[in-house]
């Protein structure tokens, strides 16, 4: 098991200690004439959409791979910096205990999720908006990605004793409302049917939004589901992504897919349900498409596909599939990539698309790590009168499983 925190230290304390210094700003901060939404909706617009140059007042057409600098992104920004300090200022808490770490990253999780002047809806009804086409899609709950691992960190920040018992089941509360949003609105269903890069990642929020508010049976689902669904429609005969490869950014969105998919078989799998070693009768399987893709990591110049047409200098960065799998999959090789590769990547493409940042958080309490913490925490949010796991999951996740 390599030593995470003798690794990433310096890494984790250097940022932490810059961020104590930056307050939470949430979507409220920032609003935009073209969203059809109010000031707590998350809104985006669709990345490769443009003005049509035969008709410019017209609906937006499609440039795939070539984003719009003019969209607004202000919110989407905001939530990736969430996504960037929630973290490193829990994992520096792990490193040191210092309580100025926790309460930090506390603040800003009441600033997003709690605070009625300055949290956010839990929803994105008007995520990806295309001028003249559509005030929001499911493509959007992409964006969200950036939640996963500030999920991660609420159990982290629990075990600090820096959240109130209220504050824990309000948190818990709002994640079980959007978890409940993306099962059963248009927009979540649409995403939840996507047969490449989308669908995976919608996998991987439901999956750890459901650990973290102890929803079994909808965990139970989504293990079902990565090996019904996502292996038998996505990874080809020789472990590729077909419909990745196809795109115009074939390289980067194939190592993106494969994050998501190691971050759902690091959030899902058990000793007696292993996904990292799942595969279909014919042998393909999350092992199946790290191989694909490891050769083409370890040395980018072998990528025998379309270059992609931006970015593709940037990539690869320090992939977490190559963590998760080297520990799971017993590849010393993966892991020896993996510490050769940059861990905090600058150019604003490859962030947006690369959401696990801090493995001391994964790793190697393990999969379905500090699952202990959150079964008491869970059990002590039974003596008050707000239980989330229950009754609502309960009825719903009936209704949800049957779609």
């Amino acid at each position: 098991m390599p030593d995470l925190a003798k690794i990433d230290r310096r890494r984790i304390l250097k940022a932490a200690d810059r961020y104590l210094e930056q307050p939470p700003i949430t979507i409220t901060a920032f609003s935009s004439p073209r969203s059809a939404g109010g000031l707590h909706d998350y809104f985006s617009e669709g990345d490769y959409w443009w003005p049509d140059p035969k008709n410019p007042s017209g609906p937006y057409i499609r440039r795939d791979g070539m984003s719009n600098p003019d969209n607004f992104l202000a919110h989407r920004h905001a939530l990736i910096r969430l996504s960037i300090q929630v973290p490193a200022l829990s994992a520096a808490w792990v490193l040191t205990h210092d309580r100025r770490f926790a309460r930090h990253a506390v603040s800003h999780l009441r600033a997003w999720f709690l605070d009625p002047g300055t949290l956010m809806h839990a929803n994105l009804q008007y995520a990806q908006a295309i001028h003249g086409v559509t005030t929001g899609r499911g493509t959007g709950i992409i964006d969200t990605i950036h939640l996963v691992e500030v999920v991660r960190s609420i159990p982290v920040l629990e075990k600090a004793r820096a959240l109130s018992t209220p504050e824990t089941r309000g948190l818990r509360k709002w994640f079980a409302d959007y978890l409940d949003w993306m099962m059963t609105s248009k927009n979540g269903q649409e995403e939840r049917d996507a047969k490449n890069n989308h669908g995976t990642c919608w996998l991987m929020q439901v999956s750890e939004f459901a650990a973290f508010t102890g929803n079994k049976e909808l965990t139970g689902f989504y293990q079902k589901r990565f090996k019904e669904v996502i292996v038998p429609e996505q990874i080809a005969e020789n472990g590729s992504f077909p419909r990745e490869l196809s795109r115009t950014k074939p390289y980067g969105y194939c190592l993106f897919n494969l994050d998501a998919m190691s971050t759902v078989c690091q959030i899902l799998s058990t000793p007696e349900n292993n996904l990292f070693t799942y595969s279909l009768p014919d042998g393909r399987g999350f092992a199946k498409a790290m191989a694909f893709m490891f050769p083409f990591i370890a040395d980018k110049k072998a990528w025998p596909y379309t270059h992609d047409v931006e970015y593709f200098a940037a990539w690869p960065v320090r992939q977490p599939s190559l963590l998760f799998a080297g520990i799971a999959l017993s590849k010393p090789e993966y892991f020896a990539a993996w510490s050769k590769l940059n861990p905090d990547p600058t150019v604003e493409e490859i962030i947006r698309n690369y959401p696990i940042r801090q493995p001391l958080l994964w790793v190697p309490a393990g999969v379905q790590s500090w699952n202990k913490l959150e079964t008491s925490s869970i059990r002590t949010s039974r003596k008050g009168a707000d239980v989330i796991s229950l009754a609502k999951n309960g009825r719903a996740n009936r209704r949800l499983l049957a779609n």
